[in-house]
């Protein structure tokens, strides 16, 4: 026991050690002549590269009825260029050792290849030479939207918890396009074509519409030479204004209720928009102690009130959402245990957001909060493609270089005064949206012919 005891407080000791020396990565960043921002993350431990080409186009730039196209459009992505055959692009990258992906958001897509660092010449020309000359044949239409609707089908159609986040995200917001789903609506998927796709490719994928991120083994010198021989020569386009729909005032709170029979455990959900790191760095900064203080372990408070002390919840959580262009979102959860129900963990969660704006937190919350959050950054050194990740999103969305590295001394700065004052902006009824996932009560679930099938076969097999 003697010795458990000597390793957990060596241990501990360590962590306060290494948030205490606080090690910044060595960043650089320059700009080429087309508009192409590039910035190199040095990481010499081992001989390897994380290289990721971030385009400023999500799915809140979609035009109206082409929700989902951004998203489609990625997909087209690999689908071959007029020197690159359909398929060849994720092959030559695994034949030489690499993986590659890509990702669309609301605010960004985003592709990526981790790779042998003598190699990123071969992926810097390869991803160069898509970014213009991309060859969307009709026949690949067809088949990659099938591929787009199946996505839906798993992630969202098939999902209830995914089927009632897209409607609780839809509640959310008013007006703008945060509130589509990124993937988009069936509907409008059904009926994207070449045209769309193409006009898409052409407004938004351009260097000086792009971010290239490079951390791993690899010199600033290097990889501007690179850059300036791979993109260098593409001819930056004239974009055109943003068409981005504002959020109205929100005057009254909104609430909705969807019930699935596949539902097996309930929930309650309470969301709220609010600021950005874009467009209020401190009051996000605030936002995110909060988040830490309420949720992210069972000795935190949210989950400590409803799960242990109460025993009301099975689980419970809260969430804060700011690397955003425009705005963020502040969220509870909660899944109800026994006989509890939603109206009951609801009240639960608003006793204790009352408590939060009445009360504040405490200074020992504080503490343990930004204590967690630097570990949390310092261990994410550890990951090269966690750091690509992490500056090329800040970056696309609008934030500053400096912002990201002074984040832990605006960290240090926050006080409980500043967390209380942030939950009070944000937390304000009527710009709530509350969403109950449920079940069906039994009088209201019709009996179909299936229905009766598959009682009949249990029974027979009971």
């Amino acid at each position: 026991m003697k010795r458990l005891a000597t390793a957990a407080l060596a241990t501990a000791a360590a962590l306060v050690a290494a948030t205490s020396a606080w090690a910044k990565p060595a960043i650089s960043d320059f700009t080429l002549d087309n508009g192409m921002r590039a910035v190199v993350i040095e990481d010499h431990r081992a001989p390897v590269v994380t290289h990721m080409v971030w385009y400023r186009v999500g799915s809140a730039d979609e035009p109206p009825g082409k929700t989902g196209i951004a998203h489609y459009l990625e997909h087209l992505m690999f689908k071959g260029t007029d020197t690159i055959a359909p398929g060849e692009f994720s092959k030559t990258i695994a034949e030489n050792g690499g993986q590659d992906n890509a990702f669309t958001s609301r605010d960004f897509t985003a592709y990526f290849q981790r790779i042998a660092a003598d190699r990123l010449g071969l992926v810097m020309s390869m991803e160069a030479d898509r970014m213009r000359n991309v060859n969307i044949r009709q026949e690949d239409i067809v088949a990659e939207r099938d591929v787009v609707i199946e996505e839906r089908n798993q992630r969202t159609d098939n999902n209830p918890s995914g089927r009632f986040r897209e409607q609780y995200m839809a509640a959310l917001y008013l007006n703008h396009a945060y509130g589509k789903p990124v993937i988009g609506w069936r509907e409008e998927i059904e009926s994207l074509d070449r045209n769309d796709a193409l006009a898409m490719y052409e407004r938004f994928y351009a260097p000086n519409n792009a971010i290239l991120v490079v951390a791993g083994d690899v010199t600033p010198d290097e990889v501007r030479t690179l850059a300036e021989e791979h993109y260098g020569p593409i001819e930056r386009v004239e974009l055109p204004p943003s068409f981005r729909a504002t959020e109205p005032p929100h005057l009254a709170p909104r609430r909705l209720t969807m019930a699935d029979p596949r539902v097996t455990t309930e929930q309650v959900w309470r969301g709220y928009i609010a600021p950005s790191y874009v467009t209020d760095i401190d009051t996000a900064t605030a936002l995110s102690v909060l988040s830490d203080v309420l949720s992210g372990g069972s000795t935190r408070r949210l989950p400590k009130m409803l799960t242990l002390e109460t025993d009301l919840a099975l689980y419970a959580g809260a969430y804060f959402s700011g690397m955003a262009r425009d705005m963020g979102e502040f969220g509870f959860y909660a899944a109800p245990k026994g006989d509890t129900t939603l109206a009951e963990l609801e009240g639960a969660l608003d006793y204790m957001i009352e408590d939060v704006l009445e009360n504040g937190i405490t200074e020992e919350e504080l503490a343990r909060a930004k204590k967690a959050a630097i570990a949390a950054e310092i261990y994410a050194q550890d990951s090269q493609s966690t750091l690509a990740r992490q500056y090329g999103a800040a970056l696309t969305v609008g934030m500053d270089l400096g912002d990201i590295v002074d984040w832990r001394d605006r960290l240090e700065a926050v006080t409980v005064e500043d967390v209380r004052e942030a939950a009070r902006m944000v937390l304000v009824p009527e710009r709530s949206v509350t969403g109950y996932l449920t079940k069906p009560k039994p009088e209201e679930v019709p009996e179909t012919d299936a229905t009766a099938e598959a009682e009949t076969e249990e029974g027979a097999n009971g």
